[in-house]
C-alpha cells in the first residue's frame, strides 16, 4: 500500500478524549477506533471534512498484523463521487463475505442463511427478482392505503396517552406495523417480534464492555433465530393456505422454477425488519428533532406542507443518513481516485460523509428543506444493492409527518436525542417530545 495514506488503529479507550482536530491533524482521526464514534457530532463532522479534503482515501488498521495473524483494515471512502463509483461497480466492489462491521462469521451465514445485502450476482440478482416480483401493484396499493390508516391510529394514541418518548411510541410503531402487516404476520406475534428486533440490533456497530459480553453472549443471534423461526412457521402455513400478503407471494413465487426457501425467507424477513424498521424509525426521530431545532424550516413546512413535505423528507434523510457505512471487498485490482486498491482489500463506504460533500452540497451542514437538487445517498449509491424499500420509507415518513403536524402543529422534541454510539447506523435510543 505504497500510494495511500495510512492510520493505525489506537487501542480502544473507555471514554472519548476531547480532541482538537485542527491541532491534532490526521493523527487525531481514527475511524476504526470505537472511541471515535463516542465523540460529539461536531467533532466527527470535522474529522470527515478533513478526510474529504485529502487527495486519496485513508487506510485505517482495524487489527495489526503479527506472526500468526494477518493485518485487517479498510480504505475509507468519504467523498460522494467515490461512494457512487464503488456502489455502481459491483463486479469489482463485492458485497460478500459481508457488508457489516464485523463481517458475519461463516458459521452464522451457514446457520441463518445469507442476507441479500451480503450477496453478489448471480445469486443476489435471482433473489432480488423473486422479491421484486412479489411486490405486485395490488400489494403496493394495499400497503400505501394502510400506511395512512396506521399513521392515524398512532397519532390517535399519542393524543390519548401522551407518551413522553417519541421513539417507542411513534417512530418505531409505524414502520414495524407496516412491515408486519405487509408480510402477513399474525398480530398476536407482533410484541414478540418487536422485542427480538431490539435485541438483534442493540449492539450492532457498538463496542460493548467485557462484562456485557460475558453476561449475554449470543443474545443478538438468539433473537435473530427467534425471528426466523416465526417467519418459517408463517411461511409453511402460507404454502398450504396462501393469502393476499407478501409472505404468500414470496413462498409461492415461480421465478427460475422456484420461490424463496424457508431459510431465504427467514433471512429476507430479518433484513426487512431490521433494515426497514430500524432505519425508518431513526429517520423519523431525527426528523422531528431537526424540525424542532430549526423553527424557520418547521414554519416553512407548516405553511405549505404540499409544497415542502417531499423536500423535508429528503433533507431529513440526507442529514440523518440512517445507515452510516457499508463495506465492500475488492474482487480485482482497481484504481479509485488515484489510489491503487489490491484484490481482497476492503473499502468502507461512508454514506453520511458523502451526504455532506462540499463538492456536491452547498453549505452541507445547513438543514434546508428547499435544497434542490438533493442527491443524498441515504438509500445507497445506486447499483444492484440500492435499497428496495426506499419508496416505502419515503411514503411512511410523509404519512406520519403529515398526520402529526396537521393534528399536533406544535409537536416538538424536548432536548437532544439520546444516540447510541454506533459506527454502523445513526441510531436514536430515546427522544423526549411534547405538544399542547
Amino acid at each position: 500500500m505504497s500510494d495511500q495514506l495510512r492510520v493505525e488503529s489506537l487501542p480502544p479507550r473507555e471514554e472519548p478524549a476531547d480532541v482538537d482536530l485542527a491541532a491534532g491533524g490526521l493523527a487525531a482521526v481514527d475511524l476504526a477506533d470505537p472511541a471515535f464514534w463516542r465523540r460529539p457530532a461536531d467533532q466527527r463532522a470535522a474529522a470527515f471534512r478533513q478526510l474529504r479534503a485529502l487527495d486519496a482515501p485513508v487506510y485505517f488498521v482495524e487489527r495489526p498484523g503479527g506472526l500468526l495473524r494477518r493485518e485487517r483494515g479498510f480504505h475509507a471512502l468519504v467523498r460522494h463521487a467515490d461512494v457512487l463509483a464503488a456502489s455502481r461497480q459491483p463486479q469489482v466492489f463485492r458485497s460478500a463475505p459481508g457488508v457489516t462491521t464485523p463481517e458475519p462469521a461463516r458459521w452464522v451465514r451457514l446457520l441463518f442463511g445469507d442476507s441479500m445485502v451480503n450477496l453478489d450476482d448471480p445469486h443476489h440478482a435471482q433473489l432480488r427478482r423473486i422479491v421484486a416480483r412479489a411486490f405486485t401493484p395490488r400489494l403496493l396499493d394495499q400497503v400505501e392505503s394502510q400506511i395512512g390508516a396506521i399513521a392515524t391510529r398512532i397519532v390517535d394514541g399519542v393524543i390519548a396517552e401522551r407518551p413522553a418518548d417519541f421513539v417507542p411510541a411513534v417512530a418505531a410503531q409505524l414502520p414495524f406495523q407496516v412491515i408486519c402487516g405487509m408480510m402477513g404476520i399474525p398480530q398476536e406475534r407482533w410484541p414478540l417480534i418487536l422485542r427480538q428486533i431490539d435485541q438483534a440490533t442493540e449492539h450492532t456497530g457498538v463496542r460493548r464492555p467485557l462484562r456485557a459480553r460475558i453476561r449475554i453472549p449470543g443474545r443478538g443471534l438468539r433473537a435473530l433465530a427467534r425471528l426466523q423461526r416465526v417467519v418459517a412457521e408463517v411461511g409453511r402455513e402460507r404454502r398450504r393456505r396462501p393469502t393476499d400478503d407478501l409472505i404468500s407471494a414470496l413462498v409461492s413465487a415461480d421465478l427460475d422454477g422456484r420461490g424463496l426457501t424457508g431459510r431465504e425467507l427467514g433471512a429476507f424477513f430479518s433484513l426487512l425488519l431490521v433494515a426497514g424498521v430500524e432505519t425508518t424509525r431513526n429517520a423519523l426521530a431525527h426528523g422531528l428533532h431537526l424540525l424542532s431545532a430549526h423553527p424557520e424550516q418547521r414554519a416553512l413546512l407548516l405553511a405549505d406542507p404540499e409544497q415542502h413535505l417531499d423536500g423535508a423528507v429528503e433533507e431529513i434523510l440526507r442529514h440523518a443518513t440512517p445507515i452510516i457505512q457499508f463495506r465492500r471487498t475488492l474482487a480485482a485490482e482497481h484504481v479509485l481516485n488515484s489510489t491503487r486498491l489490491g484484490r481482497g482489500e476492503k473499502v468502507v463506504l461512508f454514506y453520511g460523509s458523502a451526504g455532506r460533500d462540499e463538492a456536491v452540497f452547498p453549505d452541507p451542514e445547513a438543514f434546508d428543506i428547499t435544497r434542490h437538487p438533493n442527491p443524498h445517498l441515504a438509500f445507497g449509491g445506486g447499483g444492484p444493492h440500492y435499497c428496495l424499500g426506499a419508496h416505502l420509507a419515503r411514503q411512511e415518513m410523509k404519512a406520519l409527518y403529515r398526520e402529526l403536524f396537521t393534528r399536533l402543529p406544535d409537536v416538538r422534541s424536548v432536548g437532544a436525542p439520546e444516540l447510541v454510539p454506533s459506527s454502523f447506523d445513526h441510531r436514536v435510543r430515546s427522544l423526549r417530545f411534547t405538544f399542547s
